[in-house]
């Protein structure tokens, strides 16, 4: 009995070494088991959950990365509205965590078990040979009752999600706390979400001597949240939150938002687009930064530095590449695009995560990308700031500027007009800076 496990399967495993087919990430024991099994169902909740029109789906797989310090499981939502990512510390391990990026599956019997999981039980994981192998122990009066099996089929890295990572990455980056409530406070905000099948509701989130209030209107305090039900599944967790802080653009605009939840041993981020209609995988924010001609090659120089670390410092990264910031940025940029990096928005830095390679992903996740280098050959300049784009029998006149060493763009298209560039710039912009070589420093 004692071999007994309740085995969540991995695929091969990416790690400083290469792709090894029986990885061995960490082994040891969890400090807070209930809480970890409760982490886990909130992220197979949001993966199988589309938050625009609820329907359940059956999408369970998330990414997993150890990282010296920290184990990280990022999934996003059926709908890519949401992202969530389950930072395990090492002070929530009796063990030594690795490093590696791989996925894993949490199917029915997966989760049927870790409902079972209480606080006084042992939790034995070993990610490695057999997969992310989670030796549920039940015991009662210091004696062993249970010890339940169940194994999981291994899966792929999920190709949907890389294109969304990217974009997401350079989101978090423009992220900032506002606030943060503690114990009872933020335990009764969870308490009070809607379900997730609920009609969407839009509010301003207020600190308030009682707590947090929900507002019509909102100030530099607070926080605009479109779509609450889709922070439901933290309701899992209602018991066992310590703390909520939440984010919003350091801009102040409205737009995508984020929640931190504080748990013993563990933080969880539920990162949120601006409406529940839009994913992330849409966002195209990153694709200034892809326009460089020499982003490929500063790119892979960069790439061949990181091993996995939980936080990239970038100075350290400056001087070992002999890159100036602006290169260093933009190359982070192209990495975080093939889902490479990503932003921790409460370290205040980048991480990274290794992925399979694809030379092809930039411009086939990017299809406005691949579309402005069609339109290239057939650009006019007027004058230092103006040019003429013909695509499709229209003529389209793009005005770039340089404000405060800052690039001002703007384009006479349809899709300028409708987004201005809060999904990124048109094809046309894109175009005009893929021939001369022009990005914001």
């Amino acid at each position: 009995m004692t071999n007994g496990a309740l085995a969540l399967a991995l695929s091969s495993a990416l790690t400083p070494n290469g792709i090894i087919d029986n990885p061995q990430f960490f082994t040891g024991y969890a400090l807070y088991p209930q809480i970890l099994a409760r982490c886990l169902l909130v992220l197979a909740d949001i993966t199988a959950t589309r938050y625009f029109k609820p329907v359940p789906v059956a999408l369970r797989d998330p990414i997993l990365s150890a990282q010296g310090d920290q184990l990280r499981a990022e999934v996003f939502s059926a709908c890519n509205s949401v992202y969530a990512r389950l930072d395990l510390l090492q002070q929530g391990f009796d063990g030594q965590i690795l490093r590696g990026t791989t996925n894993v599956d949490i199917g029915l019997g997966l989760r049927q078990a870790l409902n079972q999981v209480n606080s006084k039980d042992k939790l034995h994981l070993n990610i490695g040979e057999q997969g992310l192998a989670t030796r549920h122990i039940q015991q009662q009066d210091h004696d062993v009752i249970s010890i339940k099996t169940v194994v999981e089929r291994p899966v792929e890295m999920p190709d949907r999600w890389i294109r969304a990572l990217g974009n997401l990455t350079e989101i978090h980056t423009k992220m900032a706390a506002v606030f943060t409530v503690a114990g009872i406070h933020a335990q009764t905000f969870i308490a009070r979400l809607p379900a997730v099948t609920s009609k969407q509701q839009a509010s301003w989130v207020v600190p308030s001597n009682t707590g947090v209030k929900l507002a019509s209107q909102g100030d530099i305090n607070s926080v605009y949240i479109s779509g609450l039900h889709r922070l439901s599944a933290l309701k899992r967790l209602m018991t066992n939150i310590k703390s909520l802080t939440f984010y919003r653009l350091e801009s102040g605009e409205q737009g995508p938002c984020m929640v931190e939840v504080a748990l013993d041993g563990a933080r969880l981020t539920l990162s949120l687009t601006a409406q529940p209609w839009q994913g992330y995988s849409g966002e195209g924010a990153l694709l200034e930064s892809l326009v460089p001609k020499q982003q490929l090659q500063n790119a892979q120089l960069v790439q061949s530095i990181l091993q996995f670390d939980s936080q990239i410092d970038l100075a350290q990264l400056s001087s070992k590449t002999h890159l100036d910031a602006r290169n260093i940025d933009s190359a982070l940029a192209y990495l975080a695009v093939s889902g490479k990096l990503g932003f921790d928005a409460y370290q205040k830095s980048y991480f990274h995560r290794q992925l399979p390679e694809d030379p092809n992903r930039v411009i086939k996740d990017n299809p406005r990308l691949k579309s402005a280098y069609k339109l290239v050959e057939f650009i006019d300049q007027i004058d230092e700031t103006t040019w003429i784009v013909h695509s499709n029998d229209e003529d389209y006149q793009v005005r770039l500027v340089r404000q405060n060493n800052e690039m001002v763009s703007q384009c006479n298209c349809s899709w300028y007009l409708n987004h201005q560039l809060k999904k990124g710039p048109c094809k046309h912009i894109l175009a005009v800076q893929i021939k001369e070589n022009i990005y914001e420093c």
